[in-house]
């Protein structure tokens, strides 16, 4: 098992076992050549080591450095000589144990435990060395009764004891009292004590491994990346990636069976523990009343603060970095072939790190955004109150600002000659899924406005990420709409439900047709439209205004829209100072030359100030129709508590077999062009 080792201590034996046959080398195999594998079932039988002298037991002080196994997709790894399995890319403080079965049990297949498998097998090696036994397992077959005269060896075990009957046909009977009884009642009524009370045993598993159970070659890397409360549950997203992984592997079979040369994985990323971030300061504050529900916020909510704070934001996005470029690195060097067969990755992410996820791909930084409202204010100064003197230093001022940013710009200009900076992460991500997501309150903190434009981009750019998802349970009370970031009149269309996994042909989500959640009321007519068939939107569950969820939307969207009127007088100094529209990048999806330099620079114009448009703007254009749709709703149950799924909801994405399927068909997903948005206009009639 490793020849540099172990040669030379093997080698000084080698003269004294040669007398009994055996030959040494390394193995595979240093084992001799009589030892190997005795020809059970084809194969499938244990090391045979009955000719193996007393100096076996020195062999067994050999240090023999064994590589560990990759089982479970490459997932976890076996260590044989400790019998412990660990997982590769994340770490678990218990140890799964490895147990080596050699006797099975008769129709389940289960192992025997190892001792007492190992003391059968070694009386049995004894007894029946050089036997040969059928090649397979001929499990139709009735197997024939036999008699306990016909017993040629017996083995007495602690509670149990084996007859053998033949070299295959071994039987393992109880010793207990109960056992002993109902064998002597059955035997006098005739039947046989194997038949009666006896389990047969097995050498060997029913099935032998081929070349063809080896998984196919990853093709898709999705990393799974949790929000908040990671502190209060330890270990809770390897459960969760766990779940999901589950769901999608009986979708795979169910839906996707064709698709046998690719295969996706789904790893953790586990970001929060290695974070320091203020030690013990918030808990050392924290009142012992109520210390529970305080312990539980500081656990959870206190990651939104964290990542507020100017103090520990880039402490909280360079450990999430560093941790996806860690895993993606670990893979590859795992799997070579991954990136030499043109594999993808995709982000599925949750809750608050969406928002960590989106910033890290975007660059996005809070300081150069504070730096572009301080000089949008000074260029607005009011001079009309201020005297001579003030007046002329500010003019001082203001040219020597001027200086200085010529200075800069040349700066700037020698450095887009050389080589643009390394993007944060080592990856392109390919498709975008944020689940129970706040991303779009932090957006339009930040200032994006609706505008007109049609695309990902005035969000995301695409030479980012090539697809985005918003994915949402209806009553998430976490999760907000990112559609009408983009156009205003999308609030009153219904996000894309997401199909059933049981559903039979459904329609293509690209094929799905708006729906307006509620009807558009004539302009001339004062009274308010019926909701029609027509303009209800096409899912099986209640309509909107028909429960007290159309209480809670208006009444949200009344106060959105006396914030967004608010932001709108807030921030008119800006608007103000931008004279150009909104502009959004890269309108044709296509591969930009300078795409590294977008994300540094283009992409904070997009996410700044420039975007904003008034909210009371009356050239809403309603005709507009998104090229490709982002908000994605799960279906309701249809006895579903809103009132308990608002509080199950934003944790109850990882079990969904419906977000599985939703997963895997944009990642099976064929690229098509995009079809014409001119084509499919939303028509409220």
């Amino acid at each position: 098992m490793n020849p540099g080792a172990a040669s030379s201590q093997v080698g000084e034996r080698q003269e004294e076992c040669g007398n009994n046959g055996v030959e040494s080398r390394g193995m595979n195999g240093a084992v001799p050549v009589e030892t190997r594998t005795s020809v059970v079932h084809g194969g499938r039988g244990s090391l045979d080591t009955s000719t193996v002298s007393s100096d076996e037991r020195d062999l067994d002080c050999i240090e023999i450095n064994v590589e560990p196994v990759c089982v479970r997709g490459g997932l976890y790894e076996v260590d044989v000589k400790e019998k412990e399995c660990n997982p590769v890319y994340w770490k678990q403080q218990d140890h799964i144990p490895v147990m080596r079965g050699q006797w099975f049990i008769d129709g389940t297949w289960l192992p025997l435990e190892e001792e007492e498998s190992d003391l059968i097998e070694q009386e049995h090696l004894n007894h029946f060395r050089g036997q040969q036994m059928q090649d397979t397992f001929e499990t139709d077959l009735v197997v024939r009764t036999v008699d306990s005269k016909d017993a040629i060896h017996s083995l007495k075990l602690s509670r149990t004891h084996v007859d053998w009957h033949s070299v295959d046909e071994v039987y393992l009977y109880s010793d207990a009292t109960t056992s002993k009884i109902a064998r002597t009642v059955t035997q006098k009524l005739g039947f046989s004590k194997a038949s009666s009370s006896g389990t047969r045993l097995h050498r060997g598993y029913v099935e032998e491994a081929s070349p063809e159970d080896r998984p196919p070659h990853t093709t898709h890397v999705v990393f799974v990346v949790h929000g908040i409360g990671q502190k209060m549950d330890q270990g809770r997203i390897i459960k969760n990636t766990g779940m999901l992984r589950e769901g999608v592997r009986k979708m795979e079979e169910k839906h996707f069976s064709e698709h046998n040369d690719e295969h996706v994985e789904f790893l953790p990323v586990e970001w929060r523990s290695k974070l320091a971030l203020d030690g013990d300061t918030v808990d050392s504050i924290t009142p012992d009343k109520v210390r529970g529900l305080r312990d539980l916020l500081n656990s959870s909510a206190m990651d939104i603060m964290y990542y507020n704070s100017p103090l520990y934001r880039d402490e909280i996005t360079k450990g999430l970095t560093q941790e996806l470029n860690r895993l993606y690195t670990l893979f590859c060097s795992r799997n070579p072939e991954f990136e030499e067969r043109g594999g993808k990755v995709s982000i599925v992410s949750h809750s608050l790190g969406c928002v960590i996820t989106y910033d890290i791909m975007t660059g996005w930084d809070p300081v150069r955004f504070c730096q572009q409202e301080h000089h949008a204010v000074e260029e607005e100064l009011d001079l009309r109150w201020l005297s001579f003197e003030e007046r002329h230093l500010l003019e001082q001022l203001r040219v020597t600002r001027t200086r200085l940013r010529e200075l800069e710009n040349q700066l700037l200009t020698l450095e887009a000659s050389k080589p643009s900076a390394p993007p944060a992460l080592k990856f392109k991500v390919e498709n975008f899924f944020c689940m129970g997501s706040p991303l779009a309150v932090f957006l339009a903190l930040r200032g994006i406005r609706p505008g007109t434009s049609c695309h990902q981009d005035h969000i995301l750019p695409t030479t980012i990420c090539s697809r985005l998802f918003n994915v949402f349970h209806p009553t998430d009370p976490v999760a907000y709409r990112l559609e009408p970031l983009l156009l205003k009149h999308y609030s009153n269309i219904a996000p894309v439900q997401i199909h059933w996994c049981s559903a039979t042909n459904p329609t293509s989500y690209d094929e799905v047709r708006p729906t307006f959640l509620n009807p558009v009321k004539d302009p001339t007519s004062d009274t308010e439209s019926i909701p029609s068939p027509s303009t209800s939107p096409v899912l099986p569950r209640r309509h909107y205004g028909e429960s007290i969820t159309s209480l809670g939307k208006a009444s949200i969207l009344g106060a959105a829209s006396i914030g967004k009127g608010i932001g709108g007088i807030l921030f008119s100094r800006f608007s103000r100072s931008n004279s150009q529209p909104s502009v959004s990048l890269g309108l044709d999806g296509g591969a930009n030359t300078e795409e590294e330099e977008q994300k540094r620079t283009e992409s904070q114009s997009a996410y700044g100030l420039s975007t904003m448009i008034r909210p009371t703007s009356p050239t809403t254009d309603t005709s507009l129709e998104l090229e490709r749709r982002i908000d994605f709703e799960l279906r309701e149950g249809l006895v579903e508590s809103r009132y308990w799924s608002a509080v199950t909801s934003h944790t109850g994405y990882w079990c969904s077999h419906d977000i599985a399927l939703f997963l895997l068909t944009f990642i099976y997903k064929q690229k098509t062009p995009p079809s014409d948005p001119t084509e499919d206009t939303p028509d409220p009639d």
